[in-house]
């Protein structure tokens, strides 16, 4: 696919991870025309038979994303109306990088606040650079609060106790704490971050799609009640267990070694391998 016509961002895709890096100067603002085309690349993306891991970044070293352009909000409706019975655009656009089937992470050595946070908490992994990455959610003292799937993500995430903190606190989360609470996976030195998440993204692109998919279509199914989540996992099981490259991967694996001490000591060689 050739991810053309972009103005807020550029997409590159190579070796089964595509890379798309955030590029709306001066600071990254979640506006009208940076929605559009996150929603739009989600799309693409998700349909993409080539690709099998998303990262997201920034090509601004201060902000990953400012936050959601609050002239914008402003302009919303002010009338109280009827409950919705469907989640809005915006929770639809973030929630198709948690859905699609390639793994999506995101790489963050700048500042994310509301709408950018919100973009990350649905993204399947983050990773943040210590001394540089920032993450908070400040709609609260705005009078609001965050409306992009925010308080729905983050007591999943780390806790209802800890996102009220982050929620009603309203302060900045450097990437340490943000690492302490699991707003982060891992918080890396700044050097240490693009090398890392590039290894990890080759790593997974490196497996079966259908294995990735199916995996985590059963992670999400832990919201579910145990047993209801026991019997989905089963069902992916059974659907990855009857690909070709099941087959193929772990007669390699029996082939080459696996089940021996020798190999089993050092199983990332092995894997590596495959």
């Amino acid at each position: 696919m050739a991810y053309q016509g972009y103005e807020c961002l550029r997409v590159r895709s190579e070796g089964g991870v595509a890379t798309v890096t955030i590029d709306h100067p001066p600071i990254n603002l979640f506006d009208l025309p940076l929605i559009g085309e996150m929603d739009r690349v989600g799309r693409e993306l998700e349909a993409d038979a080539d690709v099998r891991v998303v990262v997201l970044q920034s090509a601004n070293p201060e902000f990953f994303i400012a936050h959601a352009d609050v002239a914008m909000i402003e302009q919303l409706p002010r009338d109280v109306r009827e409950k919705p019975t469907t989640p809005h655009g915006f929770h639809r656009m973030v929630d198709r990088f948690r859905t699609m089937p390639k793994a999506t992470i995101g790489k963050i050595e700048g500042r994310a606040r509301g709408g950018g946070s919100e973009l990350l908490l649905s993204l399947d992994m983050r990773f943040g650079a210590l001394g540089r990455a920032i993450l908070s959610q400040p709609e609260v003292a705005l009078g609001i609060l965050p409306g992009g799937s925010g308080t729905q993500r983050l007591p999943r995430l780390i806790g209802r106790a800890r996102a009220l903190e982050v929620i009603l606190g309203c302060e900045d989360f450097p990437a340490d704490l943000a690492e302490r609470y699991g707003y982060l996976n891992r918080a890396l030195p700044a050097e240490a971050l693009g090398p890392f998440v590039d290894r990890l993204a080759r790593r997974i692109a490196s497996f079966p799609a259908e294995a990735i998919a199916l995996a985590k279509r059963s992670v999400d199914a832990a919201e579910l009640p145990t047993e209801a989540g026991l019997v989905e996992e089963a069902h992916y099981f059974n659907q990855a267990l009857a690909t070709e490259a099941a087959r193929i991967r772990m007669a390699r694996f029996l082939a080459a070694g696996g089940q021996t001490r020798e190999l089993e000591l050092d199983l990332d060689v092995l894997i590596e391998k495959l």
